[in-house]
């Protein structure tokens, strides 16, 4: 690893910022695929953070599948992110970004059961406006983060259970900010990349229709894990 051009400022989350960091390095092929990262002592040295701050960061690189702890032997890159990821978000902000999607897994596999079991017509209606509106902008390669927050949105709505809208809607700066850099990378993508990404979102929709709520909950936690994948690794920006 090389020795960075500034220390770190202790501002914000210590943790967040050592992790964009290493992001930046990995990302820049500085440390490659494979390679074995330094020592806890040597990151903490180098960065002047505490070996505390060093762990977490290093915790949210594994939970991100980014790097992968080998018992005895110590850390190592496990895979590279697209390279226009730092470039679509500040580096520091993308553990808070990474947090915030694996969030949304767990609250928004709830809403998707809970609306194939109560959606009205209406709600129906309304879900699949928002994804007729992603949809045409995905296609126009001017993907709509509007679009895309709005049909999660509809979907939260049609649960039935207000609270998921309330919840949706106070982290939305979070969500939108997440969806605003996977969505730019997919632009940077193939077209069947595209395709596969609105067939994901369409595979939602016919769940919540069919009433199917076991299929919709799998489908809204597919799409987002595979989403958050798709933000961390080089390979599958195509």
């Amino acid at each position: 690893m090389d020795t960075p051009k500034l220390m770190i400022k202790k501002r914000q989350t210590l943790a967040d910022q050592l992790y964009g960091q290493i992001l930046e390095q990995i990302v820049s092929n500085t440390l490659k695929q494979g390679e074995r990262l330094p020592s806890e002592h040597q990151i903490a040295t180098a960065f002047g953070v505490s070996r505390p701050v060093v762990r977490e960061a290093l915790r949210k690189l594994q939970e991100d599948g980014l790097v992968e702890a080998r018992r005895g032997v110590g850390s190592f890159v496990r895979r590279r992110p697209p390279e226009k990821l730092i470039e679509f978000a500040n580096a520091g902000s993308v553990a808070g970004l990474m947090r915030a999607m694996e969030a949304r897994m767990t609250v928004e596999h709830a809403t998707a059961r809970m609306a194939a079991l109560r959606a009205s017509q209406k709600d129906i209606a309304r879900i699949e406006s928002k994804l007729a509106e992603l949809e045409a902008s995905m296609q126009a390669r001017t993907p709509s983060v509007e679009a895309d927050y709005l049909f999660h949105r509809a979907i939260a709505e049609a649960s039935g259970n207000h609270v998921f809208t309330i919840m949706l809607d106070s982290t939305r700066d979070a969500v939108t900010q997440a969806i605003d850099v996977a969505q730019k990378l997919t632009r940077e993508g193939s077209q069947a990349r595209i395709d596969t990404v609105m067939r994901e979102h369409r595979q939602i929709l016919e769940a919540i229709k069919s009433g199917d709520s076991e299929a919709a909950g799998v489908s809204m936690s597919y799409h987002l894990l595979q989403a958050r994948q798709r933000v961390t690794d080089h390979s599958s920006n195509t």
